[in-house]
């Protein structure tokens, strides 16, 4: 083990996996104030949901989540310990009972933060999201996870609602705040709700995409512990082409993105156009023609990096969206 990890604070934030703490907030932020903000400017409506009720709705879902990469680590250890035996910090930094305090702690914290926010937009049902997420999160990390592709399915759809929760509460407290709720209300959230389905079906891609590369990754250990992943049930030849062509739906959804692009505003070059050709199809292009050649688990490692900045490249063309 890295001596950095031996710092308690640290191993902390390892086993919480901050880095994708910190990309769930962005993903909501990004998706409220440059998307949902431009729908509804657009149609001469603002924001419903006041910047502090959204920060508590964040942290929920943040403390949730990390609840959730907790008690993933609690019951993966022997096959982490085969896997990525130098960055285990359970049962060495973190004893096993305290994750437990903690996985706890969190997801109490954060279903109640939920109901807080249901309650406030006027709406209790909407606290089923928080709930079923917890639910699913524990589900995933007892049986799910080393499944034959239900756990990866689960995962991403789970990193695809991530983008939703934003659109759902602002649209609960619209009707809840405006009385006469019309046809351009219906419009603004029908529009908002197809511009987030595109980054919600790209987070569900990659990251299924990813969860199979991460399999293939851990292929020892997962086989060693009883897993029945991909990789394990079908051959890891199967599990890359699998992946492969999931990757390769997502470069050919962006292309029809780029050619309805060109076809709305007739410019070729337009910043819009730019950036999904450079910063998004180019590089899946190149993780593509990496992936056939992969073999090794250090490969399979630098791969699923690699598109989880594509996925971060994803979604700051919100960004891109709301200035032009």
């Amino acid at each position: 083990m890295s001596k950095i990890l031996n710092n308690p604070y640290i191993a902390v934030l390892k086993l919480v996996r901050i880095e994708n703490l910190i990309m769930i907030a962005l993903t909501q932020y990004f998706l409220r104030y440059f998307v949902l903000q431009k729908v509804l400017s657009d149609h001469d409506l603002n924001l419903f949901v006041n910047d502090r009720f959204f920060g508590v709705l964040v942290f929920s879902t943040i403390l949730i989540a990390a609840a959730g990469y907790v008690i993933n680590d609690y019951f993966d250890v022997k096959t982490d310990l085969i896997n990525h035996p130098d960055t285990v910090v359970l049962d060495k930094v973190i004893k096993r009972r305290i994750a437990i305090i903690m996985h706890l702690t969190f997801t109490i914290a954060g279903l109640l933060l939920g109901v807080w926010c249901s309650l406030k937009a006027g709406y209790l049902r909407l606290s089923i999201f928080h709930f079923s997420a917890a639910a699913l999160l524990w589900f995933y990390s007892t049986n799910l996870k080393k499944s034959l592709l239900i756990g990866n399915i689960v995962v991403s759809i789970l990193t695809a609602a991530v983008s939703f929760i934003p659109l759902v509460y602002e649209i609960g407290l619209m009707e809840k705040l405006i009385p006469d709720f019309n046809a351009i209300h219906s419009i603004a959230i029908l529009k908002s709700f197809k511009v987030i389905l595109i980054f919600s079906i790209f987070a569900f891609l990659t990251s299924l995409a990813r969860e199979i590369l991460k399999d293939i990754e851990d292929f020892e250990g997962d086989k060693q512990t009883g897993g029945a992943t991909l990789p394990i049930k079908w051959g890891k030849p199967f599990a890359k082409m699998t992946a492969f062509f999931i990757l390769l739906i997502v470069t050919i959804l962006l292309m029809f993105v780029v050619y309805n692009t060109f076809k709305a505003n007739r410019i070729i070059m337009s910043i819009q156009i730019i950036y999904i050709s450079t910063l998004l199809i180019s590089p899946l292009l190149l993780l593509e023609f990496l992936l056939i050649k992969a073999k090794s688990s250090l490969q399979f490692k630098r791969l699923s990096l690699l598109l989880k900045v594509i996925m971060l490249f994803g979604l700051s063309f919100s960004i891109i969206y709301f200035y032009y």
